[in-house]
């Protein structure tokens, strides 16, 4: 009789190695399961624990034990394995560093399922046109929503003011103290450079606004490639397929991102959103329980008359939170 040779008797433990001699590294692009990473340059710290001796790229896929946990760009990570950045080498993502903050987006108003997008960015620049293609304030007002729930710094960058002024979308934001930036082609880019100086900034923005135009222009070496709007459809192509980290040659990093044509609100919750509204957070406490702070029911009428807060910030807090549910972008919407 044949018999089957047993499986050992080493018993089986739940203890994973703690990596300690993982080096660290940036994520600056994904695709299709491979982790572009830069490794930055450093002298051993005294705790036996090890770093490349010069900055440079490493190619690297996920480790088994981290399960489903995804990995963006902007990530910090422990690498191991052939961290040397040699061609045809791959090493292994084994660690996950704590984030401090996670931009995301749903598929859709209706899916709560979060897909994260970039990770420990601390501003999110929403680039839009003034003209050709035309803004589109409720997307506008989608981004901000997205910032808020993110708690990532918004700051709103409006190209191609060389063919429309900016001061009726100006004026609609600035009931909330919008930080802004208005550019042209061949203008000068110095205040935009300012504000991005020294910071992890990510691009978002709906096709054809300029993105990677103004990329190029902010990174000489990117070589990011552009397109032109459909004179038909009033829409830009998708030119960059994937985000993207850049290094500044003036200090910081901008994360470049596909352009997007709809920003699902599904996983954000409204607390997030009037948590960027201080002044009428504080008179919310007096609504009644699931308040979506929107009907007759809602104590911040009360509030704004009794001159706690401004009138002006309630109505663009009310048009946020009816651009979160997905309901069209109309003036009286905004006025109610």
């Amino acid at each position: 009789m044949r018999v089957r040779p047993g499986k050992g008797s080493r018993p089986r433990t739940r203890r994973r190695p703690t990596h300690e001699d993982a080096v660290e590294g940036f994520v600056v692009a994904v695709d299709r399961g491979r982790y572009t990473c830069l490794v930055e340059g450093e002298a051993p710290d005294g705790h036996g624990r090890k770093r490349a001796p010069d900055p440079h790229v490493v190619t690297a896929m996920r480790a088994r034990e981290l399960g489903r946990k995804g990995i963006v760009v902007g990530d910090r990570v422990g690498l191991v394995g052939d961290t040397t950045g040699r061609p045809d080498t791959l090493a292994r993502i084994v660690r996950v560093e704590p984030r401090t903050s996670m931009l995301r987006r749903s598929a859709d108003d209706t899916d709560e399922v979060e897909r994260p997008i970039v990770a420990n960015a601390d501003q999110l620049v929403i680039v839009t046109a003034l003209a050709d293609p035309p803004p589109r304030p409720r997307m506008i007002d989608r981004m901000l929503v997205a910032a808020f729930d993110a708690d990532i710094e918004p700051l709103l960058c409006l190209t191609k003011a060389d063919l429309a002024a900016p001061d009726d979308l100006v004026a609609r934001y600035a009931p909330l103290g919008l930080p802004y930036v208005v550019v042209q082609k061949g203008g000068e880019l110095e205040e935009l450079r300012s504000r991005l100086t020294d910071r992890l900034s990510v691009l978002v923005g709906h096709s054809g606004v300029g993105k990677s135009t103004l990329v190029n222009a902010l990174v000489p070496a990117a070589g990011r490639a552009v397109s032109h709007v459909n004179a038909i459809t009033g829409r830009g192509r998708h030119t960059s397929s994937s985000a993207v980290a850049l290094e500044l040659p003036f200090g910081g990093w901008i994360i470049d991102t596909p352009g997007v044509r709809s920003f699902g609100l599904g996983h954000v919750v409204i607390d997030n959103v009037l948590a960027a509204f201080p002044a009428l957070a504080e008179g919310a406490v007096h609504c009644p329980k699931g308040c979506n702070h929107r009907g007759e029911e809602c104590s911040l009428d009360a509030w704004v008359e009794q001159g706690h807060a401004d009138a002006a910030g309630l109505a663009s807090l009310r048009r946020l939170l009816a651009s979160r549910d997905g309901e069209p972008d109309d003036e009286s919407a905004s006025r109610s």
